[in-house]
């Protein structure tokens, strides 16, 4: 079955128990944690408050969506965040790779965060945990060529990727970046935008089918973002979810 959830960041207006109550009203039962806002790495006491409530509010914790950088943030703070992880329930942590385009790397540079990759994920082998890069602009995994670059030089099973279409690139290059690296995806990230235009994920129905198509059913699908930025509208994206994930 296909896990159903959403992205506390795209609430961080709001405590991390509306948000609970608000994706149980929603009929969602997974939530990625943000470690911005809502769940700080080194905030035990609100870690612990996060995972008491949504036990007994029968969500689960899909994964940590940190923003540990790789070739920025200390590598030592790792295990903090692996730390915070377990503590919410989950052995996936999402991180991004890189801090420019992947085209602005040189060689040298491409090369010493390759290294910095690896020692990551020996890290999250030995604590038995899944490190997943996020697509995103600004970033190395920016483009799908850099991406599969990246998870062949690597090679771990702890070393992965999440999936989302870029909003400010076309679709047939959205499919081929989707194509190419489901294999390495574990989750995947879900909106409707068109560069800086947000719209409703009813309009996108069939567009996300298609993406879908070439996942794994057991991949999760998180909701990121509402149209209109309102937590009122998480009831009718998840339906519109739910019709992506039949």
């Amino acid at each position: 079955m296909t896990k159903l959830g959403l992205v506390s960041v795209s609430f961080r207006a709001y405590s991390p128990e509306r948000i609970i109550d608000e994706a149980k009203k929603a009929g969602l039962s997974y939530i990625e944690w943000g470690s911005d806002i809502h769940a700080p790495c080194f905030d035990r006491e609100k870690l612990f408050k996060i995972a008491e409530y949504q036990k007994q509010a029968g969500i689960c914790c899909s994964s940590y969506g940190t923003y540990f950088r790789l070739g920025v943030t200390d590598i030592n703070e790792l295990i903090s965040y692996i730390e915070a992880a377990r503590l919410l329930g989950t052995d996936i942590l999402r991180l991004w790779c890189g801090d420019k385009a992947s085209e602005d790397y040189t060689e040298e540079e491409e090369k010493k965060l390759f290294e910095i990759c690896k020692t990551a994920a020996e890290i999250a082998e030995e604590n038995k945990v899944t490190l997943c890069m996020e697509c995103h602009n600004g970033t190395f995994t920016d483009r799908k060529e850099a991406a599969i670059k990246l998870m062949k030089a690597v090679n771990s099973p702890c070393f992965r990727m999440y999936w989302q279409p870029n909003q400010f690139t076309d679709t047939e290059e959205n499919m081929k970046y989707a194509r190419l690296l489901c294999r390495f995806t574990k989750a995947v990230h879900v909106f409707n935008w068109s560069e800086d235009a947000r719209f409703p994920l009813s309009d996108a129905v069939p567009l996300w089918k298609e993406y879908l198509s070439y996942f794994r059913k057991d991949t999760v699908l998180l909701l990121e973002f509402m149209p209109d930025d309102s937590i009122d509208s998480l009831i009718t994206e998840a339906q519109s979810l739910r019709k992506i994930a039949e």
